[in-house]
């Protein structure tokens, strides 16, 4: 199986109440890819600069994605974007922003990244993710995310987009925005109803839902939510939501693209440990050095966290 991922591939700096840096790895693109790794081969698209350099490219490589479709810009410079967290990590507060290379993406795909099984369309023009999709017939799965700027501007070329893929996968506010239905499953079967089958809901720190479309029995749509892994020690959650992304697609396309609802569910569950991962350090310091064993007893912890019935008393 593969995956291909399109998006932004970037620098930031970042500034939370637990340190800061001022110049990393960053971008849509890397966080997922970085995420689904784990689970199946990936091949970002993306533009870099010359200051993106032989430190970055090692750095992906080194967990096995693909990095020739990453479109070398000479001259130019890498995306950029500066950022700050007060106490409540749910809400970014954007200082700076330098598109550099990335204001004239034009997105180029190789045979190999058109030829993946499953999509991602990570946060770009609507347009943009329209002409991608539709040079990757091949994939049997895609996805899409978004964001609030697209919805206010662009918002025709966005629902035609949505239409376009099997699983949207944004923010809560964004999808009652998007709908202008105020109750989020109200909201979700509303973007089911533009052709999605699924619908993932971030939330942040409290988790991500699932929904999705009623099944063939005629039922009502099914829902699922996990709640966000508990942890003492949040430093930053930049790309927090790119890797639950990375997760849920790369465990997806890894297990063959099962789409039955246990898969989904489990897959959910994957997303959420590789987003717990992320916020643990700043940028891609801790999924960098992160090793399947950990993410598969996260995993088990998550599973038994979340277990309605209580676990039966161990025997002495």
């Amino acid at each position: 199986m593969a995956l291909t991922v399109v998006g932004s591939i970037a620098f930031d700096a970042v500034k939370t109440p637990f340190g800061e840096r001022e110049r990393m790895l960053g971008g849509a693109a890397v966080h997922f890819s970085l995420a689904a790794s784990f689970f199946t081969e990936v091949r970002p698209v993306g533009p870099v600069g010359d200051d993106f350099g032989t430190e970055q490219f090692e750095l992906l490589e080194a967990r096995g994605i693909a990095t020739s479709d990453v479109e070398r810009v000479p001259g130019g410079q890498s995306f950029f974007w500066r950022g700050h967290y007060d106490f409540d990590l749910n809400v970014a507060h954007t200082d700076d922003t330098q598109l550099g290379v990335f204001g004239e993406f034009e997105p180029k795909l190789s045979d190999a990244a058109q030829a993946a099984d499953t999509l991602f369309l990570a946060n770009i023009q609507p347009d943009l993710q329209r002409q991608v999709r539709a040079q990757c017939g091949a994939a049997g799965f895609s996805g899409l995310d978004s964001m609030n700027l697209w919805i206010e501007i662009a918002k025709d070329s966005l629902l035609a987009a949505i239409a376009e893929v099997d699983c949207l996968v944004v923010n809560d506010a964004e999808i009652r925005m998007l709908t202008g239905e105020s109750n989020l499953a109200r909201a979700a079967r509303a973007v089911m109803e533009m052709g999605p089958r699924a619908v993932v809901a971030k939330r942040g720190e409290y988790g991500a839902a699932l929904f999705t479309e009623a099944g063939p029995d005629g039922g009502e749509q099914s829902f699922f939510a996990l709640p966000g892994f508990p942890l003492e020690d949040v430093r930053d959650p930049t790309g927090a939501g790119d890797s639950f992304a990375g997760g849920f697609f790369g465990y997806l396309d890894g297990t063959g693209g099962d789409l039955d609802e246990a898969n989904l569910r489990r897959a959910m569950g994957y997303g959420t440990v590789l987003a717990s991962f992320n916020v643990e350090e700043f940028g891609t310091e801790r999924v960098s050095r992160l090793q399947r064993e950990e993410i598969d007893e996260r995993f088990e912890a998550l599973r038994r966290m979340t277990q309605f019935e209580a676990l039966p008393a161990s025997r002495g």
